[in-house]
């Protein structure tokens, strides 16, 4: 079981400082967990990405349902090799307005690239958060930083067309069944 590294006196109900924590306590101790090769280090990757695999699902049905009307198309990719010899895992979500648009689907993106000293999580288009979970009670308390992802994707794929991209902004919320 790898340590936990989180900060001293952080509340309970503050997991995204818990993770961040366990992020720069990698960076002090120059580890990832408690791995400190790479091939150890791409182990603890595939594993996050099984963890984080539900969750992830999750956070997309959400906004296909609540955004999209239930027309999107969720797909995940698994851990794949990238360009650079890196590793990736992708979760999009992607719907016929965004299609018809040639913008990117919404994306979740776990990522470790062959420079960086430990995996990250960034969206289509933004930014990157730590990613530094090693057991399925740290992949849960990831949902709100997924959803926020999500949330600035979509906000940013909207900025690049326009609001009609959204189903649900332009026929209204689809009734639940």
């Amino acid at each position: 079981m790898t340590t936990t590294k989180n900060p001293p006196h952080v509340p309970e109900d503050t997991a995204h400082l818990h993770a961040l924590g366990r992020h720069f306590g990698d960076l002090r101790d120059g580890t990832h967990g408690d791995a400190v090769s790479r091939q150890a280090k791409e182990r603890l990757f595939h594993e996050a990405v099984a963890l984080l695999d539900p969750y992830a699902l999750q956070v997309l049905r959400e906004f296909d349902r609540a955004m999209l009307n239930s027309t999107g198309t969720l797909k995940a990719s698994g851990v794949t090799r990238t360009p650079d010899a890196g590793l990736a895992a992708l979760w999009t979500l992607s719907w016929p307005e965004q299609e018809k648009s040639g913008i990117q689907p919404i994306s979740l993106i776990a990522h470790y690239g062959r420079g960086f000293h430990h995996p990250h999580l960034r969206g289509a288009t933004l930014g990157e958060w730590p990613l530094n979970v090693f057991t399925p009670e740290q992949a849960a308390a990831e949902v709100p930083t997924l959803r926020a992802i999500a949330s600035a994707d979509l906000h940013n794929l909207v900025f690049q067309r326009d609001f009609r991209i959204v189903p649900a902004v332009v026929n209204g919320p689809k009734e639940a069944s």
